[in-house]
């Protein structure tokens, strides 16, 4: 398993940094808690430059599933964090997610596709017990057809996840972002085609699809 990791939007990656200390606690805990995650193997995840006109303060990681040298999912997962709160989070943090995958044709027909996507994401998110609010997002398929001298290629259909919620606060206003971020790798992987694992609850509404294989394997 990996540990994650990333940097502030301020540059900050280290404890020695000068301008650590300008970070708020919250935020600082809040980052800590996705270092700390343990994610299943298979995921690979990495630092990448956050979005700097967000939120005040901002934390990315992307990550990919990854069977040999096949990725078969790939997302990016970031933290904003406005210490004065902002209207429409309904709180002072905020995770915002996109994540990729290539589908199976069958799969790419299944009328139910989009709502089983988006009931993966909540679902993870429920089975940990995990408050959070004011959810919303889109769930996209875009197919590419060959011809010419691409003609031999199969068709090919990419799914996109694009989504965030409103973590609900614990103690010190500090979300439990390690789950969160658990609960996203959980995402990443249903997509990518490989089977749940940890918390399961029957209660979640996570819709399961029949015949789910890895999007690269024939």
């Amino acid at each position: 398993m990996a540990a994650a990791q990333g940097r502030f939007s301020d540059g900050a990656d280290g404890v020695d940094s000068a301008k650590e200390s300008s970070v708020p606690l919250p935020f600082r805990h809040a980052v800590d808690g996705l270092k700390r995650a343990r994610l299943r193997p298979g995921i690979e995840i990495d630092p990448t430059r956050p979005p700097q006109r967000l939120a005040p303060h901002a934390y990315a990681l992307e990550a990919a599933v990854v069977d040999g040298e096949d990725d078969l999912a790939d997302g990016r997962l970031i933290l904003l964090h406005d210490p004065s709160g902002h209207e429409a989070w309904h709180g002072t943090f905020r995770l915002v997610t996109l994540v990729r995958a290539e589908l199976e044709p069958e799969m790419a027909a299944d009328p139910l596709l989009p709502e089983v996507c988006w009931s993966w994401l909540t679902g993870a998110l429920e089975a940990r017990g995990l408050a959070y609010g004011e959810a919303s997002g889109t769930v996209t398929m875009a197919s590419s057809h060959y011809f010419g001298g691409l003609s031999e290629r199969r068709p090919a259909t990419q799914i996109e996840i694009r989504a965030s919620w409103t973590p609900r606060e614990g103690v010190g206003g500090v979300p439990d972002t390690s789950a969160h971020l658990s609960a996203w790798c959980e995402l990443l992987c249903q997509i990518a085609g490989l089977p749940p694992v940890g918390p399961t609850d029957s209660g979640t509404g996570v819709v399961s699809l029949p015949q789910r294989r890895g999007p690269h394997h024939p």
